[in-house]
Protein backbone atom coordinates (compact mmCIF):
# COMPACT_ATOMS: atom_id res chain seq x y z
CA UNK A 1 0.00 0.00 0.00
CA UNK A 2 1.28 3.26 -0.67
CA UNK A 3 2.29 5.95 1.75
CA UNK A 4 -0.16 8.75 2.44
CA UNK A 5 -0.79 11.40 5.22
CA UNK A 6 -3.84 13.75 6.06
CA UNK A 7 -3.51 17.34 7.29
CA UNK A 8 -6.81 19.35 8.68
CA UNK A 9 -7.50 23.05 8.86
CA UNK A 10 -9.26 23.87 12.36
CA UNK A 11 -10.94 27.64 11.48
CA UNK A 12 -12.13 29.68 14.74
CA UNK A 13 -15.96 29.70 15.00
CA UNK A 14 -15.94 33.32 12.77
CA UNK A 15 -13.33 31.55 10.26
CA UNK A 16 -10.46 34.20 11.19
CA UNK A 17 -8.36 31.72 12.73
CA UNK A 18 -6.59 28.98 12.21
CA UNK A 19 -4.73 26.11 14.58
CA UNK A 20 -0.85 25.70 13.54
CA UNK A 21 1.12 23.88 15.45
CA UNK A 22 5.43 24.65 16.08
CA UNK A 23 6.83 21.15 16.02
CA UNK A 24 9.55 20.49 18.73
CA UNK A 25 12.00 18.88 15.85
CA UNK A 26 11.92 21.73 13.59
CA UNK A 27 10.58 25.17 14.29
CA UNK A 28 8.11 25.75 11.65
CA UNK A 29 4.74 26.21 12.03
CA UNK A 30 2.32 23.24 10.00
CA UNK A 31 -1.10 22.05 9.64
CA UNK A 32 -2.00 19.47 12.14
CA UNK A 33 -1.47 15.98 10.34
CA UNK A 34 0.76 13.01 9.72
CA UNK A 35 1.10 9.72 8.42
CA UNK A 36 -2.04 7.82 7.81
CA UNK A 37 -2.21 4.34 9.59
CA UNK A 38 -2.22 1.19 7.96
CA UNK A 39 -6.20 0.08 8.35
CA UNK A 40 -7.25 3.71 8.48
CA UNK A 41 -9.51 5.95 6.30
CA UNK A 42 -8.52 9.15 5.81
CA UNK A 43 -11.53 10.08 7.80
CA UNK A 44 -10.43 8.31 11.02
CA UNK A 45 -6.83 9.88 10.61
CA UNK A 46 -7.22 13.37 10.33
CA UNK A 47 -9.75 12.98 13.39
CA UNK A 48 -7.11 11.49 15.38
CA UNK A 49 -3.78 13.26 13.89
CA UNK A 50 -5.89 16.00 14.71
CA UNK A 51 -6.77 15.51 18.22
CA UNK A 52 -2.77 14.41 18.62
CA UNK A 53 -1.34 17.51 17.97
CA UNK A 54 -3.69 19.93 19.26
CA UNK A 55 -5.84 18.34 21.90
CA UNK A 56 -8.93 19.19 20.38
CA UNK A 57 -11.59 16.67 19.83
CA UNK A 58 -13.07 17.60 15.77
CA UNK A 59 -15.57 16.34 13.55
CA UNK A 60 -15.30 16.59 10.03
CA UNK A 61 -16.60 19.59 7.84
CA UNK A 62 -15.70 18.63 4.03
CA UNK A 63 -12.71 16.98 2.22
CA UNK A 64 -11.08 19.99 0.60
CA UNK A 65 -8.47 18.36 -1.66
CA UNK A 66 -6.37 15.25 -2.34
CA UNK A 67 -2.72 16.09 -2.94
CA UNK A 68 -1.19 13.90 -5.78
CA UNK A 69 2.97 13.19 -5.39
CA UNK A 70 5.60 14.98 -7.55
CA UNK A 71 8.68 13.13 -6.20
CA UNK A 72 10.42 11.51 -3.38
CA UNK A 73 9.52 14.02 -1.13
CA UNK A 74 5.69 14.22 -1.15
CA UNK A 75 3.30 11.56 -0.60
CA UNK A 76 -0.65 11.38 -1.61
CA UNK A 77 -2.23 13.42 1.09
CA UNK A 78 -5.76 14.10 2.21
CA UNK A 79 -7.01 17.19 3.30
CA UNK A 80 -10.06 18.29 5.74
CA UNK A 81 -11.46 21.38 7.09
CA UNK A 82 -12.52 20.31 10.61
CA UNK A 83 -14.23 22.26 13.06
CA UNK A 84 -13.73 21.66 17.34
CA UNK A 85 -16.11 19.75 18.88
CA UNK A 86 -14.47 19.14 22.53
CA UNK A 87 -10.62 19.55 24.12
CA UNK A 88 -8.72 22.08 24.15
CA UNK A 89 -5.48 23.22 23.10
CA UNK A 90 -2.39 21.34 24.25
CA UNK A 91 1.14 20.28 23.63
CA UNK A 92 2.15 17.28 23.31
CA UNK A 93 5.31 15.26 22.14
CA UNK A 94 5.69 16.17 18.88
CA UNK A 95 4.07 19.92 19.27
CA UNK A 96 6.08 22.80 21.13
CA UNK A 97 3.48 25.25 20.70
CA UNK A 98 -0.37 24.92 19.62
CA UNK A 99 -2.11 27.93 18.97
CA UNK A 100 -5.04 29.83 16.58
CA UNK A 101 -3.30 32.80 14.47
CA UNK A 102 -5.35 35.33 12.35
CA UNK A 103 -5.79 34.14 8.54
CA UNK A 104 -3.97 37.49 8.12
CA UNK A 105 -0.82 37.24 10.17
CA UNK A 106 0.50 33.98 9.66
CA UNK A 107 4.09 33.16 11.30
CA UNK A 108 7.41 33.41 8.93
CA UNK A 109 8.03 29.78 9.34
CA UNK A 110 5.00 28.43 7.86
CA UNK A 111 6.39 25.30 6.21
CA UNK A 112 5.66 24.47 2.28
CA UNK A 113 3.42 23.65 0.89
CA UNK A 114 0.73 24.95 3.77
CA UNK A 115 -0.05 28.93 2.26
CA UNK A 116 -1.30 27.15 -0.99
CA UNK A 117 -3.23 24.67 1.01
CA UNK A 118 -4.43 27.51 3.52
CA UNK A 119 -5.56 29.40 0.22
CA UNK A 120 -7.37 25.90 -1.36
CA UNK A 121 -9.54 26.11 1.71
CA UNK A 122 -10.22 29.61 2.13
CA UNK A 123 -11.51 29.30 -1.80
CA UNK A 124 -14.67 27.09 -0.90
CA UNK A 125 -14.25 25.03 -3.87
CA UNK A 126 -17.97 22.92 -4.61
CA UNK A 127 -15.60 19.72 -5.21
CA UNK A 128 -13.03 18.50 -3.76
CA UNK A 129 -9.78 19.46 -5.56
CA UNK A 130 -7.53 17.18 -6.59
CA UNK A 131 -4.55 18.05 -8.06
CA UNK A 132 -0.51 17.91 -8.03
CA UNK A 133 1.24 18.51 -4.77
CA UNK A 134 2.58 22.07 -5.08
CA UNK A 135 5.46 24.27 -3.19
CA UNK A 136 7.43 20.91 -2.11
CA UNK A 137 10.25 20.45 -4.51
CA UNK A 138 13.78 20.46 -5.22
CA UNK A 139 14.25 23.60 -6.20
CA UNK A 140 12.48 24.74 -2.96
CA UNK A 141 14.87 22.30 -1.39
CA UNK A 142 18.07 23.42 -3.04
CA UNK A 143 17.16 27.64 -1.51
CA UNK A 144 15.58 26.56 1.85
CA UNK A 145 19.28 25.04 1.98
CA UNK A 146 21.00 27.65 1.17
CA UNK A 147 18.70 30.13 3.41
CA UNK A 148 18.28 28.11 6.55
CA UNK A 149 20.82 25.41 6.30
CA UNK A 150 20.66 23.93 9.82
CA UNK A 151 16.53 23.54 9.70
CA UNK A 152 16.96 21.73 6.57
CA UNK A 153 20.11 19.36 7.95
CA UNK A 154 17.46 18.69 10.98
CA UNK A 155 14.65 17.51 8.77
CA UNK A 156 16.68 15.32 6.97
CA UNK A 157 17.83 13.93 10.33
CA UNK A 158 14.06 13.63 11.77
CA UNK A 159 13.64 11.59 8.48
CA UNK A 160 16.04 9.04 9.41
CA UNK A 161 14.79 8.55 12.64
CA UNK A 162 17.32 11.54 14.84
CA UNK A 163 15.15 13.48 16.92
CA UNK A 164 15.89 16.98 18.56
CA UNK A 165 13.76 18.20 21.29
CA UNK A 166 11.26 15.12 21.29
CA UNK A 167 9.34 14.84 24.61
CA UNK A 168 9.46 10.96 24.90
Amino acid sequence: MEKQAIYGIVFSKDRKEIVLVQRRDLPVWVLPGGGLDVGETPEEGVIREVEEETGLQVAIVRKIAEYLPVNKMTQRTHFFECCAIGGMLSTNPEAKKVAFFPLENLPSRLAPPFSGWIADALANHKTVLVKPTEGVNYWVLVKLLIQHPFLVVRYFLTKIGIRFNAKH
